[in-house]
């Protein structure tokens, strides 16, 4: 694999956990006349939609699209969303509301998070978007963000614990969600929190200086002070030397921790999704990447030069979080909340007999 360090065979391997069906695309044929649910999720760095169709307690994906838009590109300088991010973001909308004009579906959620909540001119933009696409995409609070990453991972956390940390490492913003994870599957939210920094803000605010070891580790130190308030709520550290708490990371963080641990030539969803990575295994990975240097990380299969500057500090983000919460795995799930917008609609749609 191009950039895997030839020590790669001496590194900690990765554990497989059983993969849950729900919200898993199958491999049958895309070709379907059933009933279809779309969820667009507009992030502060990716325009992402599924459309899919129910199966069994779950999903099996239809279509999708994924694009990166940078919309809260110079946000944390300026407070707005700059007319240059405006227009790649619609752009990727329109080629949205086409697959959708292709594809009629029964019910489609789309919504906006961070770069959008925090934007002096987000709802401006939402509008513009509505009168130039059709789409209606509505903002979400940090808790439901939590809340739908938790439904579509929830089924990966059954049978293993009494407590979960689940972790969404976004473009400009970190979500924590502490559960409770009951004898009977279930796992209810007890404490959620958002930071306001992910990839984009970290990005934006250390530059070059993120790809030298120094200023790597002021990033990591930046996130680390923002977590012991989170910290001192509800005593993770404690709970994790008791033991039986799990961490479930969902972004493109850990999966792409999870690609490079696996030694993947290229990224494999099926491989990567419901993985357990020994906390080893996940540092040797982060150290490997950060070895690489720019020219290495654009050549990289599991990074690419569309998200070079965008890796280490979410790197940074998750050796953070290791060093405040030290659990020994981590479970890396590649679903969240385009999947959990999903499910609900479908067993909203089941509820009332439609479905």
């Amino acid at each position: 694999m191009a950039g895997r360090d030839d020590n790669a065979a001496m590194q900690p391997r990765p554990i497989h956990a059983p993969v849950e069906p729900a919200a898993y695309p199958s491999n049958e044929p895309r070709r379907f006349s059933g009933p279809a649910f779309a969820a667009l999720d507009l992030g502060t760095n990716n325009c992402r939609m599924l459309v899919a169709a129910p199966s069994g307690d779950g999903f099996r994906v239809l279509d999708s699209f994924s694009r990166i838009v940078r919309l809260g590109e110079g946000l944390h300088s300026t407070g707005r969303l700059s007319a240059d991010a405006m227009e790649r973001a619609l752009a990727a909308l329109r080629a949205c509301a086409a697959r959708l004009e292709r594809r009629p579906v029964r019910r489609l959620r789309a919504v906006a998070t961070e770069a959008c909540r925090r934007a002096a001119n987000g709802a401006a933009f939402l509008a513009r978007v509505k009168q130039e696409t059709g789409l209606d995409i509505g903002v979400i609070t940090s808790r439901e963000e939590a809340e739908l990453a938790l439904e579509s991972c929830s089924p990966l956390l059954a049978g293993r614990g009494r407590r979960a940390l689940l972790f969404d490492i976004g473009g400009g913003s970190t979500e924590l969600a502490w559960v409770r994870l009951g004898p009977n599957g279930r796992a209810e939210l007890i404490g959620y929190a958002s930071l306001p920094v992910g990839v984009v803000t970290l990005a934006e605010r250390f530059g070059e200086a993120g790809f030298d070891p120094g200023g790597f580790d002021a990033m990591v130190d930046d996130v680390v002070a923002r977590l012991e308030s989170f910290e001192k709520v509800h005593c993770i550290g404690r709970e994790i030397c008791d033991g039986g708490v799990q961490l479930l990371g969902t972004s493109g963080t850990v999966t792409t921790l999870a690609g490079v641990a696996l030694g993947l030539p290229r990224y494999r969803r099926p491989l990567v999704d419901g993985t357990i990575l020994d906390i080893e295994a996940a540092d040797a990975a982060l150290t490997s990447l950060r070895e690489l240097g720019r020219a290495g990380l654009e050549a990289h299969p599991c990074v690419g030069p569309e998200r070079v500057e965008f890796v280490l500090p979410g790197c940074a983000v998750f050796a953070a979080l290791v060093r405040m919460w030290p659990a020994p795995r981590v479970i890396v799930a590649d679903r969240g909340l385009r999947e959990g917008m999903l499910l609900r609609m479908i067993r909203g749609g089941r509820r009332h007999g439609r479905g």
